[in-house]
């Protein structure tokens, strides 16, 4: 796609209309990057994601619906909104993204942090066909504290939440078993970055298709991982 191509999926109307809110740190808020009318099309050609935690995309196959979702956020044309929304270069930024499909409940998931470092936007976009739940909806934190939140995000179809990644830009969410499918894009510091993640979320998805692993890291404490 090149810079000024029209986006396939997005809703270019509505990033460029969304708030960008200050407290407790910047972040902006979309219900509709992508037309509802496009969500039946769109959750059919969506990856099957059987387990927990988060998949690195080049790991997953999906249809051309889907795929023309992930090429409007891998545009440059999505980035060129982000920068302007921000305020912030992000042309030598390469982008890291990732795909959560279920969560377990259990009490290690959701647990409140601010991101890595390395990380300098990170965008959230659901692709849940519903979420029901007062549990499991990702919460802006004023801090390390996940009852305390400025603004609560469902991951349903179509709605996306971007901050910039601080030292205080806590979030997290409260454990809540379900189909919770989103996809998380971050611009990163750098390349090698980048490709550590790819390799760490592989090396998880291989792990948890080996009998007796699966269990062991879904019990695990986390002090990585599930980012959202």
């Amino acid at each position: 796609m090149s810079n000024d191509a029209p986006f396939l999926m997005f809703n270019e109307a509505a990033i460029k209309a969304a708030e960008l809110r200050n407290d407790p740190y910047d972040f902006a808020y979309v219900d509709n990057m992508i037309d509802a009318s496009h969500k039946t099309e769109v959750l059919a050609d969506a990856p099957v994601i059987p387990d927990r935690g988060s998949y690195a995309l080049a790991n997953l196959r999906y249809g051309p619906k889907f795929a023309a979702c992930m090429q409007d956020l891998l545009s440059a044309r999505f980035r060129h909104l982000v920068e302007q929304k921000f305020d912030i270069d992000l042309s030598n930024r390469p982008a890291s993204v990732v795909m959560m499909g279920n969560t377990t409940g259990h009490y290690n998931e959701g647990y409140a942090h601010p991101d890595s470092k390395h990380k300098i936007i990170t965008v959230l976009l659901g692709f849940s066909e519903e979420w029901p739940y007062e549990r499991g909806r990702l919460r802006v934190l004023r801090g390390n504290n996940r009852d305390d939140y400025a603004f609560e995000f469902a991951p349903e179809f179509g709605k996306m939440l971007m901050f910039r990644v601080c030292d205080h830009s806590w979030h997290g969410f409260l454990p809540q078993k379900g189909k919770r499918m989103s996809v998380q894009l971050c611009y990163v510091d750098t390349e090698w970055y980048a490709r550590r993640e790819n390799f760490r979320h592989g090396l998880s998805a291989f792990a948890k298709s080996i009998p007796g692993m699966k269990q062991l890291i879904d019990w695990a404490p986390r002090s990585f991982g599930n980012k959202g």
